[in-house]
């Protein structure tokens, strides 16, 4: 993922492994929030339904406006080449603090499919994001 986001001529301020564990994903997302040289935040992994995926619950709260639509286009994308397995995700995106928040499933090949796929819509999130 690092290389398709430096490949498409963006800069990775950060990278990190974090446990499923929501109070160190906020603290994780609240670091992010503040920091004047991120204006992207991607989680990977976490958006499932096993009692673990906890990253959804961990960032939501924090989104002052969510994408749903990045949601439903991810899962419509997702299930031409997964099939119904698509709907097992709850990948999202929104944003909060003039920042874009995506939340995107652990496997490579998905998130290889959302950076494809909206990579290019990022800055203009951000726009959004910060405009008045």
């Amino acid at each position: 993922a690092v290389e398709e986001v430096r490949r498409r001529g963006h800069e990775v301020a950060h990278e990190e492994i974090i446990d499923d564990d929501i109070e160190m994903i906020r603290e994780k997302l609240l670091e992010m929030l503040r920091r004047e040289d991120v204006d992207v935040v991607i989680f990977m992994g976490g958006t499932g339904l096993a009692r673990s995926d906890v990253t959804i619950e961990a960032v939501k709260p924090f989104f002052e406006k969510e994408a749903e639509g990045f949601g439903e286009l991810f899962r419509m994308l997702s299930y031409r080449r997964v099939g119904a397995a698509a709907a097992l995700t709850r990948a999202t995106a929104g944003v909060a603090s003039g920042k874009a928040i995506l939340c995107l499933p652990g496997s490579p090949d998905a998130v290889k499919l959302a950076l494809e796929e909206f990579i290019d819509e990022l800055p203009h999130m951000v726009y959004l994001a910060r405009r008045g």
